[in-house]
């Protein structure tokens, strides 16, 4: 399902119980996230802000918070249905023979159908301002010690000038006045890619377009570790099911999708950065200073009605969890292709998720486990993940009572825990170094006399298959229907 706004969204919300507006008037600094946060971590609804002191826009916040409204922002019932979507495209059964291969033609060419198109005209520019300012959107600051009010939520475009690639990224943007924003682009990242090439050809600028609203499928393709050189905007149109239309900015060479809100055409200069931060980061701790590009803003278009999506990152659990549980559910077909011996995969969002990653396996030979942590370390942003466990293909790496006992029992830590070296996420304030430091892999899979262990490795605890069935089958005959048995 397409949303042809965030408003369309807001308003499937409001009707399924999912979303409470607030209507009276609340301040963008440090309130609206000490209500969310709250809202948050209790399983609450989105939250609508009519009424935000000093802008004449309502604030959208927590739309993402849930697995259900997840799905529903992409398109789906469920993730569980969209994961099983991206497993038919890929047919992780790879055919052997000619012929079947180009019966998998036409399954991937059903990608290049949701390639995007540009169209002459589109709501985000119903109202253009070339005189723009930043003053009038209902920009937050979250925490007491941030730098300043931050653009949370944003589509961040920029174009390679190389070969002209577009990428969709989402960074964070400390404003610094009316006109002008840090823009956060870390190391590893596509568009600090774009400005460093920018910096090599000796160009005086990298232009710059931020696209805040419209469809959510397009706010989570700017935070989608897509495969290279797949179009975030085909990404995001492959699951909503229909073409991402696309206009052309009003004062720089780049395209934002039509549904969108809110859009700031802007440039950085090459050459120019400023100090940005302390910022409350994901990770439950400060970010603090750092050296970043300038966002300078040329004009800003909107719709007549816009909606201000927004966001808060915190202490776990926050909103980004959902996002970053779809990132996991979509992208394991992806590893699958890479990693048949996979079953299953979790990164925890009490974690940060780059920082503990456990994965199932069907195990058949000496030190598979750790063939499988170094080749997740070489899949993409997964090199950043900081701890990676191996169990055998029978446990529930989505049920931490079931993991921690399975982990902590099976690990001689001498044997069983390794390290190596190499790039951290730039936000771990613990490695030595920005961006790089050391990772370990956990080998908790069932030992085998090669990989040193000779003892006989015992049996686990299991009940028989026919008691489980007598007891489940009489269950309500002990007078024990109000209590549901743990799985």
């Amino acid at each position: 399902m397409a949303y042809g706004s965030l408003r369309a969204f807001v308003e499937r919300l409001e009707a399924a119980g999912e979303l409470v507006r607030i209507k009276h008037p609340v301040s963008p600094i440090l309130e609206i996230t000490e209500i969310a946060d709250r809202v948050v971590k209790a399983g609450g609804p989105a939250l609508l802000f009519d009424q935000v002191e000093d802008s004449p826009y309502p604030l959208l916040i927590n739309a993402f918070g849930s697995e259900r409204r997840m799905a529903w922002a992409m398109g789906f019932e469920d993730l569980a249905e969209a994961t099983r979507d991206i497993e038919d495209l890929l047919e992780l059964e790879v055919p052997e023979g000619w012929v079947d291969k180009l019966k998998l033609l036409p399954k991937l060419g059903k990608l290049a159908t949701y390639a995007p198109d540009t169209v002459s005209s589109g709501p985000c520019q119903e109202v253009v301002e070339t005189t723009p300012s930043l003053d009038d959107l209902p920009i937050m600051q979250c925490w007491p010690k941030d730098g300043g009010r931050y653009i949370t939520l944003p589509q961040v475009i920029t174009r390679s000038p190389r070969d002209g690639k577009r990428n969709v990224g989402m960074y964070r943007m400390q404003v610094f006045d009316d006109h002008s924003t840090a823009m956060h682009w870390q190391l590893h990242h596509d568009a600090n890619r774009h400005f460093h090439e920018a910096t090599q050809m000796g160009l005086e600028r990298l232009e710059v377009a931020v696209a805040l609203g419209g469809d959510p499928a397009l706010t989570y393709a700017a935070t989608a570790p897509v495969p290279p050189g797949m179009d975030e905007y085909l990404f995001g149109g492959y699951f909503r099911k229909e073409k991402v239309r696309l206009v052309k900015c009003k004062t720089v060479d780049l395209e934002v999708p039509a549904s969108a809100d809110f859009v700031l055409e802007g440039y950085v200069t090459v050459g120019e950065t400023r100090t940005e931060g302390p910022f409350g980061d994901h990770t439950g701790f400060y970010t603090g200073l750092e050296e970043f590009p300038v966002f300078r803003l040329t004009a800003l278009t909107r719709r007549k009605d816009p909606i201000y999506p927004s966001t808060m990152v915190g202490k776990p659990l926050m909103e980004d969890a959902y996002l970053g549980l779809a990132t996991v559910r979509l992208f394991m077909p992806f590893m699958k292709m890479q990693i048949p011996e996979m079953v299953d995969f979790h990164m925890y969002p009490e974690a940060c998720f780059h920082n503990l990653a456990i994965v199932s396996i069907e195990k058949r030979y000496p030190y598979q486990a750790r063939k499988v942590v170094h080749q997740l370390w070489g899949l993409g942003q997964m090199m950043l993940t900081k701890c990676i466990v191996v169990v055998d293909a029978h446990i529930d790496v989505r049920n931490p009572i079931e993991a921690l006992w399975y982990v902590s029992g099976n690990i001689d830590a001498r044997r069983d825990v390794f390290f190596a070296d190499g790039p951290v996420d730039v936000l771990d304030h613990a490695s030595p170094v920005l961006g790089a430091g050391s990772k370990m892999g956990i080998d908790a899979t069932k030992k085998l006399p090669e990989e040193g262990h000779p003892r006989k490795w015992p049996e686990e605890l299991r009940m028989s298959e026919e008691m489980v069935e007598r007891v489940t089958a009489r269950w309500n005959e002990y007078g024990l229907s109000d209590i549901v048995p743990m799985e």
